[in-house]
């Protein structure tokens, strides 16, 4: 049996309600004075708070070393208005590389196109025009498909489509933004996960050349972890899966990977980031953090954007 995809009914992306726009995206603007440490002293040295606290000095410690900071993302880091707070943390050096799954790609490129994403997917599944945007699938797919031919990862031949479009809100897409700063953005596809996917225009090979090539490109990126970081935000199967196996094989190599700071933030605890983010690796210091991903990370940006003093300092003496 041949599914007739041509046949689909799909409907400009600029016809479609939105659920969250750039009009509600975080602001990067410096904390007023003092009030990092206001935020500090008011903070309890327990449970979270410590947590929160010994991440940020994690960070500035890998920086101080010049060591590489990855971070793993969910979609919803980028549906709840945190891309230019992640373009912020690229800018001051606190992100070396990004990777984030399919369906993180798919709002990133929306975003870029009309500045707003997520569709009310309830709805939409009642009539069956959910994931029917036409020009998401049309401009991610054929990004991904000129990239397989080009021999180019997916992160990067959407970053590149999405630059050579000049589309209008290019600067909330941290795929762009990766690509204006020469970092490594890597997309790690399930198939028959994202919308894109339901369109007559995706190519199975082309998705699996270019995510394969994005995993190897990560795997790489974690053979030189060693005194830095690895943060999960939000992804509670696919990134974690991946960080593993991206570190097997930086292991299996030979490459000295046995210290190095792990980090989970999600809204509810879930087996995959516990296993294999914070216990499985060994490498060292590891932290669980629970709660909102657009209170968690503006807190921790503040809090390495404009840390103590005594805090660089420490941050400059550890071990590179």
């Amino acid at each position: 049996m041949s599914l007739p995809l041509d046949r689909l009914k799909t409907y400009a992306l600029a016809q479609r309600e939105s659920l969250v726009s750039r009009d509600g995206f975080a602001e990067v603007d410096l904390p007023p004075p003092g009030a990092v440490a206001a935020l500090l002293r008011a903070l309890p040295d327990v449970l979270g708070a410590k947590a929160l606290k010994g991440l940020a000095k994690a960070l500035l410690a890998a920086r101080a070393a010049k060591a590489p900071i990855l971070f793993g993302i969910g979609a919803h880091v980028l549906k709840v208005g945190l891309s230019p707070l992640l373009a912020d943390l690229m800018e001051r050096g606190f992100v070396q590389g990004l990777a984030m799954n399919g369906a993180g790609a798919i709002h990133d490129v929306e975003l870029a196109m009309i500045g707003a994403t997520s569709e009310d997917v309830a709805s939409a599944l009642k009539d069956g025009s959910f994931g029917m945007a036409r020009d998401t699938a049309e401009f991610l797919n054929g990004a991904v498909r000129r990239g397989a031919e080009r021999g180019q990862g997916f992160g990067e031949a959407v970053g590149a489509a999405i630059d050579a479009a000049a589309l209008p809100h290019r600067e909330l897409s941290v795929l762009w933004q990766c690509r204006q700063r020469g970092l490594p953005a890597t997309v790690h596809v399930t198939l028959g996960a994202d919308i894109v996917h339901m369109h007559a225009t995706a190519d199975g090979a082309a998705i699996g050349a270019t995510s394969l090539a994005d995993f190897r490109r990560f795997a790489e990126q974690v053979t030189k972890l060693q005194g830095g970081a690895y943060v999960n935000v939000g992804s509670a199967v696919t990134l974690p899966e991946v960080f593993l196996k991206a570190l097997a094989i930086a292991r299996n190599l030979g490459a000295t990977v046995d210290r190095f700071t792990t980090a989970n933030l999600d809204q509810l605890p879930h087996y995959r980031p516990r296993m294999n983010v914070l216990d499985r690796p060994k490498g060292g210091a590891a932290f669980d953090l629970r709660g909102h991903h657009e209170i968690l990370l503006p807190l921790l940006r503040w809090m390495v954007v404009d840390p103590p003093a005594a805090w660089l300092a420490e941050a400059a003496e550890r071990p590179a």
